[in-house]
């Protein structure tokens, strides 16, 4: 009996369809594999970094990598990822590189089929999150500031982790 995929694997196959295509077959298999054995951790890990290996850089992979850290509470490690992940996305919308100097007009944040812009928003709120949640609260703060900046309307979130910094300054709990 084969068991069903977990999110983690479909978001990883999704993260592919979306994010640049071109993921060789084999990769997409351990990708496939990691999500099926989500619970033997090693085993999933292990999967994960041979589809690295084998298209390293690839979104889908990058995305498998973070949720699966994320997931396991590996905070760290899958801040790393992050900061992978928002390089990925500068270099690929020409942004400058350093993302305390994106601006508003660098790229089309604003229009939901602009892919790749969207990546980088989507991925500097989960590298606020992880740094607030690994106490890097200034660097959160400056972060989840950016992308309010960046995202006005504040479709990805922003706002909420500015509050939840916010509340915690004052000794709300």
């Amino acid at each position: 009996m084969t068991a069903e995929p977990s999110a983690f694997a479909e978001d990883a196959l999704l993260a592919h369809a979306l994010l640049g295509g071109g993921l060789p077959e084999e990769a997409n298999w351990h990708l496939w594999q990691a999500g099926l054995s989500y619970h033997l951790g090693e085993v999933a890990e292990a999967h994960l970094r041979q589809a690295e290996a084998i298209a390293p850089g690839h979104a889908a992979v990058l995305i498998g990598l973070y949720r699966f850290y994320f997931y396991k509470g590996r905070l760290a490690e899958c801040l790393e990822v992050a900061r992978i992940c928002l390089s990925k996305a500068q270099r690929e919308t020409n942004l400058p590189a350093d993302w305390r100097d994106v601006a508003p007009e660098d790229a089309l944040f604003g229009r939901y089929e602009a892919l790749m812009p969207r990546f980088f928003l989507f991925t500097l709120k989960g590298y606020a999150y992880l740094n607030m949640r690994l106490g890097n609260l200034a660097e959160g703060r400056a972060a989840a500031e950016k992308l309010l900046q960046l995202d006005p309307a504040d479709r990805i979130g922003a706002r909420l982790l500015i509050d939840v910094l916010d509340r915690a300054e004052a000794g709300d709990d």
